[in-house]
């Protein structure tokens, strides 16, 4: 339009201002990804394999840095019995993967510590036995349990249970034996969501 002067358009960044805007964003992301990594992260339950403890959907507090410190050689209690780990069963059992999409995968699991290494563990008269001694699992659900000889947890490895006992509810060490430590997220003892408290540890172990 005559008399009409159009505006003057914005001024583009300058290189030196893009090179900080991403070295701020790096900044920023970078102690995210650090503490996610090596510190904690949030796991949702997938199922009813450890019912009554947790439900579907349960919202936990994984702790990874136990596993890097065992990792570096650093003390640290973990494992100990009666910790809920997530883990990747291990790669050589057809019950340790799942298909989605059309692709095959080893999901994460969420199961509890029974036996730690070097352990004998057996199942006997619907009790689990660990070193002789009757577990006194006061949080499981009731089932079966098919006996089973006795075991000894091999070197950096764990055996683990769900706590819903039922027949066909937990795939768990009964199916795909010890799981190795290098293949353990951490433990996630610990639900944030709905029912906050400590679900797993020494203190629910007998």
């Amino acid at each position: 339009m005559p008399g009409v002067t159009p505006p003057a358009p914005f001024p583009r960044a300058s290189g030196g201002w893009r090179e900080v805007g991403r070295v701020w964003i790096l900044g920023a992301l970078l102690p995210v990804w650090l503490a996610t990594t090596f510190g904690a992260t949030l796991a949702r339950v997938d199922g009813h394999s450890m019912a009554p403890t947790l439900q579907d959907r349960d919202l936990l507090l994984l702790l990874k840095f136990p596993r890097w410190l065992r990792a570096w050689g650093l003390p640290t209690p973990y494992p100990q019995r009666g910790d809920l780990l997530i883990f990747k069963a291990p790669a050589d059992s057809p019950y340790s993967f799942a298909t989605r999409l059309g692709l095959r995968y080893r999901p994460y699991n969420v199961k509890r510590v029974v036996a730690l290494p070097g352990e004998t563990v057996a199942i006997r008269d619907g009790q689990v036995v660990v070193n002789g001694r009757v577990l006194a699992e006061s949080y499981v659900n009731d089932g079966v349990l098919s006996d089973q000889p006795p075991l000894r947890v091999p070197p950096g490895k764990v055996w683990v249970l769900g706590d819903n006992r039922l027949i066909g509810e937990s795939l768990d060490s009964r199916a795909y034996g010890p799981v190795d430590l290098r293949d353990v997220a951490g433990p996630a003892n610990l639900r944030l969501w709905p029912k906050p408290g400590w679900v797993g540890g020494p203190e629910a172990a007998p």
